[in-house]
């Protein structure tokens, strides 16, 4: 069964490569999001939020799985290769590497052209933070910062829960990432509803964040550091950041380039002062969003590398045994 889950994986980041996602096709997670936002209508409000947001969670993810699963099972029981197929479809559906790279290429193009005003537009698509007075510097920083946190969010968190549970386990790790990004906010509104969500959305992400931060520094050389310094930057970075997991590709990719990021962001107005992440070797321009992209790229390379050696030796010890 694994090597089916490995075959739908590859597959998927294949589909995702050529397709991404097309803004008029159907959605899964689109669903899923319009599901959160009737249940937050309906129940975020009046006593007990904190017990309404952990029912909320746990019916978006009991339904999730109940109706991936028994699709995936109706595939595999006419035939594994429409098995494969389906989980190959479903997993597509909770990457975004093509979506990615198209969103840092679309602010890199106008910052090329010198057009700062409409790259500005394009960030404030990808990004919470308020664009509309931003320099080219900050530009290129809102935009490594989202590529470099999303490499794991949007790619190989999604991948590590398929080859544990194939299509069902990708799946719910979306819905639980959607829930967090729709309800996971630290403000009056959302503190109490979306509480489950955020700590649900910290751990399903812990491992894979480190494994991808470690990997993207075990495959790109440093630009100003050896690898002793680096790890040691690494690991002393990657814990500033507010979030338990973001922090890792992030300061892998700072330290990468050779650049710094975090710093002062403002939202609605309000000022929110982000811990600094690498050191400043280099200023930030708009190159760096390529090298970026090219570190996502290579990452989940050597991620699906990884998983299918993982995957394989697995296979062979079970069989064995």
């Amino acid at each position: 069964m694994i090597i089916y889950h490995l075959l739908a994986i590859t597959f998927a980041l294949i589909i995702d490569l050529f397709i991404g996602d097309p803004p008029k096709w159907p959605h899964p997670v689109k669903w899923i999001g319009s599901f959160i936002a009737f249940l937050n209508k309906k129940w975020n409000k009046g006593n007990h939020r904190r017990f309404k947001g952990v029912m909320m969670l746990g019916l978006v993810l009991v339904l999730t799985s109940v109706i991936t699963v028994s699709i995936i099972i109706l595939l595999y029981h006419l035939h594994p290769i429409a098995g494969v197929i389906g989980e190959a479809l479903i997993i597509a559906t909770t990457i975004a590497q093509k979506g990615l790279k198209d969103a840092g290429l679309d602010v890199y193009q106008p910052l090329v052209n010198k057009d700062i005003p409409l790259a500005r537009e394009k960030l404030s698509y990808i990004v919470g933070r308020d664009t509309e007075q931003l320099d080219e510097s900050e530009i290129v920083r809102g935009t490594v910062e989202t590529i470099a946190e999303n490499t794991s969010d949007g790619i190989t968190a999604p991948l590590f829960w398929a080859i544990i549970g194939g299509a069902p386990l990708a799946m719910v790790y979306r819905a639980i990432n959607t829930c967090d990004s729709m309800v996971g906010y630290r403000n009056p509104q959302y503190e109490q509803f979306g509480w489950a969500s955020a700590r649900l959305d910290d751990i399903v992400n812990w491992i894979p964040s480190r494994l991808t931060g470690f990997f993207m520094l075990f495959i790109t050389k440093p630009a100003y550091r050896n690898w002793k310094s680096a790890w040691k930057l690494l690991f002393r970075d990657a814990r500033k950041h507010p979030s338990p997991n973001s922090g890792w590709c992030e300061a892998a990719v700072a330290i990468i380039l050779g650049v710094q990021l975090g710093g002062l962001n403002y939202y609605k107005g309000i000022a929110s002062n982000r811990a600094k992440m690498g050191e400043p070797f280099e200023t930030l321009e708009a190159v760096h969003i390529k090298k970026t992209i090219y570190i996502m790229n290579m990452s989940v390379l050597f991620f699906l590398l990884f998983i299918w050696i993982g995957g394989i030796a697995i296979d062979i010890a079970i069989t064995w045994r």
